[in-house]
């Protein structure tokens, strides 16, 4: 077998939370930067006596390197990101790399991207990486999009010629063209990552890895991008892909890597470690498991889920029939006045597709201010939606565009059987859809024309 593209041993990424954590991006020391002259500046109004430093202070010996800027964090502990990760990637192999939020994935594809650097272990890579890690990755918002491609290509080591090559092809994909010599910061996000796919994934390049980022397209341009990696890999290129869309893991990857807590939990065949993955999550399995998963919420300073009931005909179940409505109900208490506080469901299938995403509040006219107290939020799901097969609730508090208040939320799984009387002249036929709600037909035979 030839060497393997990717190879990595012992791979660890520490954060020392509560010591100095130093900035080593270009992007984080210029924020750090501008906050230091900023409070330096609040400072010197504030107190216009006080001697400032001579410029001598700010500038490092010439025997040492230059200074990182740092900040401390209020805390003491060691967090591992990563820990003892080993692995080889062949040429030509598309993986995926699937976890929870938290279990490292991101953190890994910075480190074999050169973002950031490992605390431990050793990484070799040969040929040239292209990362697709978030929306603008590589994008100077002041540039058009005819120049970043360019700019992306010069990145990537590739020769103007080259880059030239291939620009019709990248600007036709991206769909874009008439905002082509508009500044990107003018863009919107899905703007953004249409061009920023396009140009990683038409330069070439032997190592392509993706994140999450291609969550923020819509529908037909998800498929677009499938449709090109599974080209790039038809021609030999090796391609890291992060996603927690399962449906997409299994169509693209034929192997995928599961990490969880930081290390790796199961490397092989795509279908047997998604399997495991789904099996693994925390949840609940009967009614009386909800109480005990609540209790392991993470505490949070404005929001406490104190039940969660989920019943039918006015009984808890585990077990649903598809004819008649579902109710999920919250009970809460906020001890903070909050705007934006919402609870939420999200209803899943067997692949982890959002099938159903609902909020107590999605009927208000403006966004609610939750005062402190206790409050109930009852949804009801409407009979004759759901196929009969397995799917999963997952209830959640939030604060909208401040933090989840429930962590990665109370999964509970739904088991619907059926009850109406679609396709019974056709007992033996499978049921396809995930969602089968119930469709007026009318049957008439026809004298002429419609």
């Amino acid at each position: 077998m030839s060497s393997p593209v990717i190879s990595v041993r012992g791979l660890g990424k520490k954060y020392r939370l509560g010591e100095t954590i130093r900035h080593d991006t270009l992007r984080d020391k210029i924020a750090h930067s501008l906050k230091t002259l900023f409070a330096r500046k609040v400072n010197s109004e504030a107190h216009p006596n006080l001697p400032s430093a001579p410029p001598s202070a700010f500038r490092a010996p010439e025997s040492s390197p230059a200074p990182r800027s740092e900040f401390r964090v209020p805390s003491s502990a060691d967090f591992w990101a990563l820990k003892d990760v080993s692995f080889d990637v062949q040429q030509g192999e598309v993986v995926g790399i699937i976890g929870r939020n938290g279990a490292g994935k991101s953190t890994l594809l910075k480190i074999l991207s050169q973002i950031t650097e490992p605390t431990e272990g050793e990484i070799r890579m040969r040929g040239r990486v292209a990362s697709l890690l978030e929306v603008g990755t590589g994008f100077h918002p002041e540039l058009t999009g005819r120049e970043n491609i360019f700019l992306n290509g010069a990145i990537l080591g590739m020769a103007r010629a080259e880059i030239g090559s291939k620009f019709d092809e990248i600007v036709a994909f991206s769909e874009v063209e008439k905002f082509l010599d508009t500044p990107v910061k003018r863009y919107s996000s899905g703007m953004y990552v249409r061009l920023a796919f396009a140009v990683a994934a038409h330069l070439d390049p032997e190592i392509l890895v993706v994140d999450e980022v291609l969550a923020v397209g819509d529908a037909a341009f998800q498929k677009k991008c499938l449709g090109k990696m599974r080209d790039v890999a038809g021609h030999g290129r090796t391609i890291l892909f992060v996603s927690h869309n399962m449906v997409a893991i299994r169509n693209l990857c034929s192997r995928s890597i599961w990490l969880q807590d930081g290390q790796l939990a199961q490397d092989g065949v795509t279908s047997s470690v998604v399997d495991a993955y789904l099996q693994d999550s925390v949840r609940a399995e009967s009614i009386a498991d909800i109480t005990d998963c609540i209790q392991r919420l993470p505490a949070d300073p404005t929001f406490k889920l104190e039940e969660i009931s989920i019943r039918q005909d006015g009984k808890q179940r585990t077990v649903f029939m598809n004819s008649r409505p579902i109710e999920i109900k919250f009970r809460y208490k906020a001890f903070q006045r909050a705007t934006g506080l919402r609870v939420y469901f999200d209803l899943l299938d067997e692949d982890q597709n959002i099938l159903i995403r609902s909020f107590n509040d999605e009927h208000s006219q403006a966004m609610p201010t939750v005062d402190i107290g206790e409050y109930v939020s009852t949804a009801v799901i409407p009979p004759n939606i759901l196929a009969p097969r397995r799917y999963e609730l997952r209830l959640h508090g939030t604060i909208y565009n401040v933090r989840s208040c429930t962590g990665e939320g109370i999964v509970f799984p739904l088991l619907v059987e059926a009850a109406t009387g679609v396709n019974r002249a056709y007992p033996e036929e499978p049921i396809w859809a995930r969602l089968q709600p119930t469709i007026i037909w009318e049957n008439v035979r026809a004298n002429g024309a419609l």
